[in-house]
């Protein structure tokens, strides 16, 4: 596979965090590090972002099952935006390893054509694909479309304009399906947190709450970027997964 992959933590379960379309490995974790003090917590840099070497397409079902070859058995699965959809996706695949499934934000817009708001940011993400702009410009408005309250560098970082290319060669996540049936049939918990900014996002949280018995957690006051709100984050993420542990 060859993908850069970054650890922390020596001790406890096993939880592989996967990022989405911002910056890879601790770029998207780094708020979440802290629980290496009590996981062992293993960060894949997904296909196409760096420092991987670029891609001229990025499709959500190739990358689920290279992701999965870091799966063991036991671990915790926890996906955040585009890597929610991809975490979706491995669950039904390789779910017998998986003690628990975690998503935060997944743009699974797909459960909810028709719904005003998603099918607004579906528009919108379409234009800025299209658009001419420069790297930054483009993420810029990537970042406002989804409702990101990460501050975009002017200028780019090293890595920067890979990151711009990797998410138009991404294929559009609405296009994702998803085997809930197969996830239920594992029994895993599953935990859907959403940051409260978006009337899409949440509609979608319902639908994942409903199909899989979800639990669900709102944490308001990082827009879509859940992940980086810190303690709260972190706190509810733990209560979860040792909870899942207490089960087995």
């Amino acid at each position: 596979m060859g993908l850069h992959v970054e650890r922390a933590g020596e001790t406890g379960p096993t939880v592989v965090l996967v990022h989405g379309n911002g910056p890879p490995g601790w770029g998207a974790w780094d708020a979440v590090r802290p629980l290496a003090d009590r996981y062992r917590l293993v960060v894949p840099h997904r296909g196409g972002y760096p420092p991987n070497p670029p891609l001229d397409q990025i499709d959500f079902e190739r990358q689920a099952d290279e992701l999965a070859e870091l799966v063991e058995p036991g671990s915790h699965l926890v996906g955040h935006s585009y890597g929610g959809v991809i975490a979706l996706i491995m669950a039904g695949r390789i779910g017998d390893r998986l003690r628990s499934l975690a998503v935060g934000e997944p743009p699974a817009f797909g459960l909810v054509r028709g719904n005003p708001a998603a099918e607004a940011i579906i528009a919108e993400l379409q234009s800025i694909r299209e658009a001419d702009g420069d790297a930054r410009t483009q993420l810029v408005a990537f970042m406002r479309a989804v409702g990101s309250t990460t501050e975009v560098p002017d200028p780019l970082p090293p890595g920067g304009e890979q990151l711009v290319q990797a998410g138009n060669a991404q294929r559009p996540p609405w296009e994702a399906r998803f085997d809930f049936a197969a996830i239920r049939a594992e029994g895993m918990p599953v935990l859907v947190i959403t940051g409260g900014h978006s009337d899409a996002f949440e509609a979608i949280g319902d639908v994942i709450e409903r199909e899989l018995s979800a639990e669900r957690a709102v944490l308001p006051g990082r827009g879509h970027s859940v992940q980086r709100i810190g303690q709260p984050f972190n706190d509810r993420l733990a209560a979860f997964i040792d909870a899942a542990d207490s089960t087995e």
